[in-house]
């Protein structure tokens, strides 16, 4: 039963605490606690909030306490008045209407406010804040991908690789705090490198880089909560051809082996190259949640829940360190027979840039090392993590001496001579992130997770434009849908989820071009095979019931040999 009471208020000004009233719309529903209080001051409470939200900027509410407060019983109604003082520098009037339910320990505080009650500086912020309430809406909605975030563009196959046609794309951001009062044009010049500042005075121009959805001047000076919006022609990094096999499947649980190279979910330069997209797009699986990930390099086993329900389980057992994993990986030289425990604590480095090192004021963490056979020259070591921090195994496997064969990142010289052996690494922590983004290309493989909002890359991340590959005749032609690799593709999407592959042959109809696109006008040197791997394999998975493993990868053989150049 809904007991209804309705009351007038009357907010003065008294005391000027706050230049101008915050934005409040005609019509305004706020819930309130109201257990433990009596009516009138859950009104007043209600109306503070509402007016008042800021809590920099905290104010003072008088509130009116009845000394009998009325009895709201079932099946009857009552009414009071409540008079409330805010410092808010303007003086408007409202009437309250207050919805309490029976079995609730809640109300919901309705204010109504007369039209055209506010001066013109009070409306013109008014509708600044709806836009910023629309636009955060509008926000709100695209995490669970649409068909028509899916249908944006499509794939084809060529020189061994999945490859995504160029598509348009808005990336958007609400301005941040040290962007406050900067032009917009030299925000972007100095926070978004990829191009020119003259692309971006063209892209504002154009109508194309726009403020809350509408064109602005080059000299316009961003404010709090700006909605920032650029439409670019977008390029996908390529990944591999190799299909993404479906360990298993029921109605709450998918479990897939994701080959190396494919992102787990969309970052950086990577969208619809992604594990989610692919299996949204190719397989049909969709809305599935991540349970936990492997880096983009990295191969193995991964999970998803297709129910919150089961997701939330799932991670629950992780965290409690209820799941035992189980990794394979090729490390340099001769290790050790017996097995070895690793303790030391990690540290991030740089969330930005995804880089750790071992350091004492790091986290705990553990690691159980076992070699499973030597081929002369590398090992192959079995990798038991108890923990579960950022490259833990990697990182572990440098500070032992013995670096994954082909990583990139923790089995290079910029940690210097010894490769960060032993924790030396002989440099601060800012020397460290600036020689690794000197040497590096970025994108490669520094493993950068926060998409970028408003370019397409960042300068450091954009492949090197190149000539042909040197061993691209050897690689299956354009669109050989007859390849084994597709074949055996299709045979596994249709067999477990009952949806046919696409077709993979290159279209030329549906190559865009943009006359305006800096990546369009420079040709790229597709990646070789040793760009799209690294030695560590998500092996076996196991927790309270079940348990999970892939096929040991071919790296992994005692009589395996690394492949020519």
């Amino acid at each position: 039963m809904l007991l209804r009471f309705i009351s007038a208020l009357v907010v003065k000004s008294s005391s000027v605490l706050r230049p101008s009233l915050p934005f409040l719309p005609v019509n305004f529903t706020r819930r309130v606690r109201y257990q433990g209080r009596n009516m009138s001051e859950v009104v007043a409470m209600g109306i503070v909030n509402t007016m008042c939200p800021d809590e920099e900027n905290p104010v003072v509410a008088k509130k009116q306490k009845l000394e009998s407060p009325p009895a709201f019983a079932e099946g009857s109604s009552s009414s009071l008045s409540a008079d409330s003082s805010v410092d808010t520098g303007v003086a408007c009037q409202c009437s309250i209407e207050a919805t309490m339910e029976a079995d609730d320990t809640s109300i919901l505080v309705a204010l109504h406010f007369p039209d055209k009650q506010y001066d013109g500086e009070v409306e013109e912020q008014q509708t600044a804040e709806k836009a910023k309430l629309e636009t955060k809406a509008l926000k709100a909605k695209r995490p669970g991908f649409t068909d028509d975030r899916y249908n944006e563009t499509s794939y084809y196959i060529e020189n061994g690789l999945r490859k995504v046609y160029p598509y348009y794309f808005t990336f958007t951001t609400f301005t941040k705090g040290r962007w406050v009062g900067e032009k917009i044009l030299d925000v972007f010049a100095r926070e978004f490198r990829a191009h020119p500042a003259e692309e971006y005075e063209r892209c504002i121009k154009a109508g194309t880089l726009t403020v809350n959805y509408e064109a602005v001047d080059i000299d316009y000076r961003l404010k709090h909560n700006d909605l920032l919006a650029n439409i670019v022609h977008r390029h996908e990094v390529p990944v591999t051809a190799h299909h993404i096999a479906v360990v298993h499947m029921d109605p709450e649980l998918v479990v897939v082996d994701k080959p190396a190279s494919i992102p787990v979910h969309p970052c950086g330069r990577y969208r619809h190259n992604t594990v989610v997209f692919i299996l949204a797009k190719e397989y049909n699986l969709r809305n599935l949640r991540t349970i936990h990930r492997l880096d983009r390099l990295t191969s193995g086993l991964l999970l998803f829940g297709r129910s919150p329900r089961k997701a939330r389980q799932m991670e629950q057992q992780i965290r409690n360190r209820q799941v035992q994993k189980e990794y394979v990986c090729r490390v340099e030289g001769n290790f050790p027979d017996e097995e070895i425990c690793c303790s030391e604590p990690i540290e991030v480095v740089s969330y930005k840039i995804g880089v750790c090192k071992v350091s004492p004021k790091g986290k705990d963490c553990s690691t159980t090392f076992q070699k499973l056979n030597f081929n002369g020259r590398t090992s192959v070591v079995l990798c038991k993590p108890h923990t579960g921090r950022m490259h833990q195994i990697r990182v572990h496997l440098q500070y032992l001496g013995y670096p994954v064969v082909n990583d990139p990142l923790y089995n290079h010289t910029v940690f210097g001579p010894e490769k960060g052996k032993g924790g030396n690494i002989g440099k601060s922590d800012d020397d460290l992130i600036r020689d690794l983004i000197n040497i590096h290309n970025a994108e490669n493989w520094l493993g950068m997770d926060g998409d970028s909002d408003l370019m397409l890359s960042p300068a450091l991340s954009m492949p090197l434009p190149s000539v042909e590959s040197s061993d691209s005749q050897e690689s299956p032609s354009p669109g050989d849908s007859s390849s084994d690799e597709a074949s055996h593709s299709k045979v596994t999407v249709a067999t477990q989820t009952g949806h046919e592959s696409p077709d993979m042959r290159f279209d030329p109809a549906k190559m865009s071009r943009d006359p305006h696109c800096y990546e369009c006008k420079v040709r790229y040197r597709d990646p070789k095979p040793k760009d799209l791997v690294m030695y560590l394999h998500a092996w076996k998975y196991r927790g309270p019931g079940w348990e999970y493993e892939t096929q040991l990868p071919e790296w992994a053989r005692e009589d395996w040999e690394e492949p020519l150049e």
